[in-house]
């Protein structure tokens, strides 16, 4: 099977959301999906946004959200997830590279999240997104599939790993 896809994996803040952001800009092909931003107060990490790639933003998880679903300090928002993350995941036409930053443990706290990644992963459309360094079995399985060429980022090679991503994504003819 080929390698359709490509998820970028590293420690926290080693550049992927970056890297992602640059090679869509790079590309002559359109795109949908969204991209997960840090909210901060001043200097501290407060939380995190959703940012769609046609402008739409909802709340991922904050510090001072309430909810039954935690990940460390934060409180996750899957009305958001679920409301504005997943319908960006659906492309409109069939040339469309699905951007999903990121499939880590805040996203896959939704079943929907995850039937949908799913879904996606399995159409003919490429999917180019960040996963999470470590994570449960459902993370761990999406990194094992034999569909995904799996980056490991690093300062180092940044500018190796941009260059891979363009020309695979490139190189790629409409699905």
């Amino acid at each position: 099977m080929a390698r359709r896809h490509i998820l970028i994996t590293g420690p926290p803040r080693c550049g992927k959301s970056t890297l992602i952001e640059r090679v869509v800009r790079q590309l002559d092909r359109p795109a949908t999906g969204f991209f997960t931003r840090e909210l901060r107060a001043g200097e501290r990490r407060v939380g995190f946004a959703i940012e769609t790639l046609d402008g739409k933003r909802g709340i991922l998880a904050h510090q001072d959200l309430r909810s039954r679903y935690e990940v460390g300090r934060y409180g996750v928002n899957l009305a958001d997830i679920e409301g504005i993350a997943v319908p960006s995941l659906f492309p409109s036409g069939p040339e469309e590279l699905v951007v999903v930053d990121e499939i880590g443990k805040m996203e896959c706290l939704s079943r929907v999240f995850r039937d949908t990644l799913i879904r996606v992963l399995n159409s003919s459309h490429p999917v180019l997104g960040s996963i999470a360094l470590k994570g449960d079995h459902f993370i761990q399985g999406i990194k094992a599939r034999n569909d995904v060429l799996l980056i490991g980022l690093s300062e180092a090679n940044r500018e190796e790993a941009f260059a891979v991503v363009v020309r695979e994504l490139s190189g790629r003819s409409a699905a």
